[in-house]
C-alpha cells in the first residue's frame, strides 16, 4: 500500500483520486454520525483532518483509535469546511497498525510541561514541540553542511578517543577496558596504562580543533561536526554532557576575516531556517516564544558589532555606575558571565556582538597574543590574544574563536608557562615545525545555535536524547 506524506497530501487539491495516509493519531474527536481524526506522521507540524462517515465504518471499527495509536486510512481529499487547513480526507476505509492504551499513554492530547516531557524523552518527539525542534535541528545540519561546501570546506573526522585534551583543563570521561575490579598496577603503584587497550590513559573528546588544524593546514579549509563530552558538573540549562560542535579551522585567515566567517556562517544558518522551516518556526513563535520570528530577521537586518574586550569592560563598567545591577563582579581580567554577555547583547548595542582581544590568562593556551597591550583608564594592561566570542540575544556566547599561535617558540612558552602535560601531543607541534602559517578557527556549540533558532529556553529540549549528570535513559 502506497503511501503520500501528510506534508504532500496537505497541498494538493479537491480530487476524485484516492489516496492512503499513514500516521500516528494526535486526537480523536466526533458526534453520533461523524468521527474527525487528527492524523500526523512527523512530515509537518500540520494534522491532516479525516473524516469518518459512522454510516459507512462502524465506530467500534475505530474504538482502539485513540491518541498514540498508528493507523493507515484511504480516501479522498475534499475541500475543508473548518479553518486550519485547505483540505481533509474523506475516508473510505481505515485500519489500525497499533493501538495505544488510553489509561497508559502518557501524552493525551492536552499541554504537557517541558519538565514531565524530559522523562519521557523517548515519546516526547511525538510532540508537536518537538517535531518542530527536531526538524528544525535537521534544518541547520543540512544548511551547516552546505554552507562550508559552497566555500570550499572539507569536512573532517576527528577521533572521539583521544589521549590529549584540547583546551589543557577541565574534567573529561576516560575510555578504558581494564577490569575495574582488579586494575593492573607498576611497580611505583601507579595504574598500568600499557595494558589498557590503546596503551596509554584516553578519553572522550572535548573538541575536535587541534586534529582539525593538522588538515587545515595541508587541505587550507576544513571543518568538523560531531559529538563531543565535557564531564563537568554543571546541571544548568545552558550546558550538556555530550553535544555536538562545528569547528572549521583555516589557512592563511587573520582576526577580521575571522569574524567575517562567523557572521556569515550565523546569517546563513538563520537564514536558511527563515526560508525552509516557515510552519515550525510559526508554531514555536507562537506557543514557545513570541519574538522569535522578529528576533531572527533582526539578525539579518544588522551588522554584528566588533568590540575589544577592553571597550566592553569600559561599558560595563559605566553601566554599574550609572546604576545597572549586575550579580557578578565585572572587573578588567574577568571572564564575562552571561549576565554582562547579554546586557551588551540586548540593552547596550541591541545586535549581536562579536568580542575581541581577551586578557591571554583567561583564554587557551594555543591563541595568539596581540602585539600590543590594551590601554585602560590610561594605564598599561596584561597582554591580550586574538580571540573572538560572538554574543547573541537570549543565549550570550553562542560562538568562541581564534587566530592560533602558529609560532612555535610561543607556542612553547605558553604550554610551559601553564604546565599543560604536552607528551602525548608532539603531533601538534609538528605543525609549528614544518611549514607553520597563520591560521584560526572557531567551534559552535550546535545545541546554542538550535536554542537560538527554535526559541527554546533549555538546552535539554533541543537535543533528542539529552546527557548530563545522573541522567542517562533512553
Amino acid at each position: 500500500m502506497k503511501r503520500v506524506e501528510i506534508k504532500q497530501a496537505l497541498q494538493m487539491q479537491a480530487s476524485d483520486n484516492e489516496i492512503t495516509v499513514m500516521g500516528w493519531v494526535r486526537n480523536k474527536r466526533g458526534s453520533k454520525n461523524v468521527a474527525f481524526i487528527a492524523l500526523n506522521d512527523g512530515s509537518t507540524i500540520n494534522n491532516l483532518q479525516l473524516v469518518v462517515d459512522l454510516n459507512v465504518i462502524p465506530e467500534e471499527n475505530l474504538a482502539l483509535m485513540h491518541a498514540g495509536a498508528s493507523l493507515w486510512a484511504k480516501g479522498v481529499l475534499v475541500a475543508s469546511m473548518g479553518s486550519g487547513q485547505a483540505v481533509e480526507l474523506s475516508v473510505k476505509e481505515i485500519g489500525l497498525f497499533g493501538p495505544a492504551n488510553p489509561d497508559e499513554y502518557p501524552l493525551q492530547p492536552k499541554k504537557h510541561s517541558l519538565e514531565f516531557l524530559r522523562d519521557i524523552a523517548h515519546l516526547r518527539f511525538r510532540t508537536n514541540t518537538f517535531g518542530a525542534v527536531m526538524r528544525l535541528r535537521h534544518a541547520m545540519v543540512f544548511a551547516i553542511h552546505k554552507f562550508f561546501t559552497e566555500r570550499g570546506f572539507y569536512n573532517i573526522h576527528t577521533p572521539l578517543i583521544t589521549a590529549s585534551d584540547a583546551e589543557g583543563a577541565g574534567e573529561m570521561f576516560q575510555v578504558t577496558t581494564l577490569d575495574l575490579n582488579n586494575i593492573p598496577r607498576d611497580e611505583q603503584g601507579n595504574i598500568d596504562y600499557k595494558q589498557d587497550f590503546f596503551g596509554k590513559s584516553t578519553n572522550l573528546t572535548v573538541s575536535g580543533q587541534l586534529e582539525g588544524e593538522l588538515a587545515a593546514t595541508a587541505l587550507g579549509k576544513i571543518y568538523t561536526f560531531g559529538p563531543t563530552f565535557r564531564a563537568e558538573n554543571s546541571n544548568t540549562t545552558r550546558h550538556l554532557a555530550e553535544f555536538w560542535m562545528i569547528e572549521p579551522e583555516i589557512a592563511f585567515m587573520d582576526l577580521d576575516d575571522l569574524m567575517d566567517l562567523e557572521e556569515d556562517f550565523i546569517k546563513y544558518c538563520v537564514r536558511w531556517a527563515l526560508d525552509h522551516c516557515k510552519d515550525d518556526l510559526d508554531f514555536l513563535n507562537k506557543m514557545i516564544d513570541k519574538g522569535l520570528i522578529e528576533r531572527l530577521e533582526g539578525i539579518l537586518k544588522e551588522d554584528f558589532v566588533r568590540l575589544p574586550y577592553t571597550k566592553g569592560i569600559e561599558i560595563l563598567q559605566q553601566a554599574i555606575k550609572d546604576g545597572k545591577k549586575f550579580e557578578f563582579p565585572c572587573n578588567w581580567g574577568d571572564d564575562l558571565a552571561s549576565e554582562h554577555e547579554r546586557f551588551l547583547v540586548e540593552e547596550y548595542f541591541k545586535k549581536p556582538v562579536i568580542m575581541t582581544n581577551y586578557p591571554k590568562k583567561i583564554k587557551a593556551f594555543y591563541m595568539k597574543i596581540d602585539e600590543k597591550n590594551p590601554m585602560l583608564d590610561g594605564k598599561e594592561m596584561e597582554q591580550t590574544v586574538q580571540g573572538t566570542d560572538v554574543l547573541f540575544p537570549q543565549i550570550g556566547e553562542i560562538i568562541g574563536g581564534s587566530v592560533r599561535e602558529e609560532d612555535y617558540g610561543k607556542l612553547m612558552n605558553e604550554i610551559e608557562e601553564r604546565q599543560i602535560p604536552m607528551k602525548d601531543m608532539w603531533w601538534y607541534l609538528d605543525t609549528r615545525k614544518f611549514g607553520s602559517c597563520p591560521h584560526a578557527g572557531f567551534g559552535l556549540g550546535f545545541e546554542r545555535l538550535i536554542l537560538f533558532v527554535t526559541g527554546m529556553q533549555n538546552i535539554r529540549d533541543v537535543i533528542p536524547f539529552p546527557r548530563t549528570p545522573k541522567t542517562a535513559e533512553f
